[in-house]
């Protein structure tokens, strides 16, 4: 199976990204891929083998336990066929850094604080104790 082709399936893509975290069991695995993917046991299983198979992916046992971390040479191999593209969007990267860094000096230079944002992203306006938390009108309302 060709490195894209494991990587297109979702559910073999977040258990790499649970495996990025660090070494977990496969009942670890098992119980967020069935939370967030609805699927069985058996169907985790086989995407770990699939990971495993395809250079992704190794495990070792740990008393009762199968314990998988990351193996990064099917990794590696998609990063190089990458490389060739990598001039595409890697100028746009560098730029959008470097507007960044400027957005930073300049607020660093102006003295103004970073606005603190929100799990969704937004700015954080009603946060007690934060400057612009919305203060109790008069009356409760």
């Amino acid at each position: 199976m060709h490195a894209f082709d494991v990587l297109g399936d979702p559910v073999r893509r977040r258990i790499l990204e649970l495996l990025a975290e660090g070494e977990q069991s496969s009942g670890a695995i098992t119980q967020v891929v069935q939370a967030e993917f609805g699927i069985s046991q058996p169907a985790v299983s086989q995407h770990l083998k699939v990971l495993r198979d395809n250079g992704f992916a190794t495990v070792r046992p740990e008393g009762a336990r199968r314990l998988y971390a990351v193996d990064d040479t099917a990794l590696r191999e998609a990063d190089a066929w990458l490389s060739r593209f990598r001039r595409f969007w890697a100028p746009h990267l560098a730029a959008m850094a470097t507007e960044v860094a400027r957005g930073k000096r300049q607020r660093r230079l102006s003295g103004e604080q970073p606005q603190e944002r929100t799990e969704g992203g937004r700015q954080g306006t009603d946060q007690p104790g934060t400057p612009h938390a919305r203060k109790p009108r008069p009356g409760g309302g």
